[in-house]
Formats: C-alpha cells, structure tokens, sequence
C-alpha cells in the first residue's frame, strides 16, 4: 500500500518485482453481478483492473513535502514515510534517476546524488502528459464535448465550438486526479486554459406577491345591475345554432328546471 498522492491517504498499487514495475489497481463494482467458475456461480463479481502507472506521480508527494525545508537531500532521505513504510519499494523501480529528471533540480557531490523539487520542469512533465492524453483520446475517437460542458455546467449557449480546447480540459482533468490541487490550478494556468464560464442564473420566478392587508376593488362593480346583464343578453350576437333553435315551436314543451323544482301536494281532507 502506497500514499495517494491526491488525498495523502493509503491506496492499494501492484509492485510488480519482476519485471519491477508498478501497476495502479482499479475496481470494477456492480450491486448485482456474478462469476461463472466451472459449474459454479460465485456471488461478490467484483473486477480488478492493473494498468501501469508512472511512479513520479508517488513520489511528487514526498518531493513536495521535502521542498518545505528549500535544500537538496538524497533521495532515501526524501521517501521516508512511517505510515507507509513500503514507499522504499519505489527506489528500486529501474531508471528512476531518469525519471527525476523531469520534476527536480539535480546536484552531485562525491558521487552521491542530491534532489530538490522542481515546480517549473514538473508543470514541463504534466504538460506532455495532457498531450499523451489528448492523443490517446483522439486515437480512440472518444468525444469528450460533452463531458466537458457536463463537469463545467456549461449551459447550451456556452458550450464551446473549439473541440482543441474540450480535449486539453478534459485531459487536464483526467490528470488532474493523480495531483495535488494547488498543483492542479498551476497546470491550468499553464496550459492557458481559460476559466470556465459561469452557469446562466435562472429566471426571477413570477410569484404574486402576497400580503395580509385586505384587497380592495379598483372598480366599481355595483353599477352592472341585472337589469343591465339581461339587456346585455338580449344584445348579444346569436350563433347559427341559437337562431335555429329560436325559431322551433316551443308550445307544450316544458322548461327544463321543471323537472328539478320542489313539487306540492294538495292534501284534501278535514281540519
């Protein structure tokens, strides 16, 4: 187990020892899934992923951390780590003096090698790791528009038409997960990526605003009598279907409330 470098806490890694190489470990976890093994079914389906991984992204930790006393040190002195004492197993990984070539100022004295973090090659370094990245994305045809304009908020109007740009924020993204975040926001700059827009404020709701004062009319109301409501009636403009009803023989026929209004009973009899 290793420190992450993101979060400072443990995280599980595959040091391979022959040929030594180290393998970041990724797991695949689905609530409802199995395995077939022979004739039977093993419950769990849980999915291990071993993909290699560049060891400078451990020890930028350890670099970081000993740049705060501003002097160069050797190398086993800077990976020192009690929590996680399995960090030595990354001084054995071949070609890692190479490799801190591209984030540390180098000295040697009496053949021994001191190191001392170096923030300008290392943004350098994450620099043509966005390029790898933004090559293999293309290599793969993966369209990443939309992801951008998902993790950004971008609104419809604002999504970008430079698709150069939608690869480079995505990919700084992608890296972005392997370092610090101060680091992060320096590798941006770097890049010259420009700050994401800001989302479009939503719309004032249009609520009535309510109030405990009593409402009052800002007419009179009074003046429409009924007398006023019949003759408006009467005015009013018939439609087809009303003037040929009009003109039926309505004699006999009884209106259609008699149906409905309270009947009377004639009691005869004696008081």
């Amino acid at each position: 187990m290793f420190r992450f470098v993101l979060t400072g806490e443990g995280a599980l890694y595959l040091f391979s020892m022959c040929p030594q190489q180290l393998f970041e470990i990724k797991v695949f976890k689905e609530k409802h899934h199995s395995w077939f093994i022979n004739q039977s079914v093993q419950s769990g389906g849980l999915l291990h992923l071993a993909t290699p991984m560049d060891p400078l992204f451990l020890l930028l930790y350890y670099l970081k951390k000993a740049d705060k006393e501003g002097k160069f040190q050797p190398l086993d002195q800077i990976v020192v780590d009690d929590m996680f004492p399995d960090c030595i197993l990354l001084l054995q990984l071949p070609e890692l003096e190479k490799l801190l070539q591209h984030v540390t100022e180098e000295k040697e004295i009496g053949k021994k090698k001191y190191y001392k973090y170096s923030k300008e090659k290392t943004l350098k370094w994450l620099e043509k790791k966005v390029n790898q990245t933004m090559a293999a994305l293309k290599t793969n045809h993966i369209n990443v528009g939309a992801r951008v304009q998902s993790s950004a908020y971008f609104s419809g109007r604002q999504v970008s038409s430079d698709k150069e740009e939608d690869y480079i924020r995505y990919a700084h993204g992608l890296i972005s997960d392997y370092i610090p975040k101060e680091l992060s926001d320096d590798l941006s700059k770097h890049l010259k990526l420009p700050e994401p827009s800001a989302p479009l404020p939503n719309p004032p709701s249009k609520k009535v605003k309510l109030s405990d004062e009593p409402v009052e009319a800002k007419e009179d109301y009074t003046k429409f009598n009924t007398k006023d409501l019949k003759t408006g009636k009467k005015n009013s403009k018939m439609t087809a279907a009303q003037k040929s009803l009009a003109k039926v023989d309505k004699s006999g026929m009884k209106s259609i409330d008699s149906f409905f209004g309270v009947t009377t009973k004639k009691i005869v009899g004696k008081i």
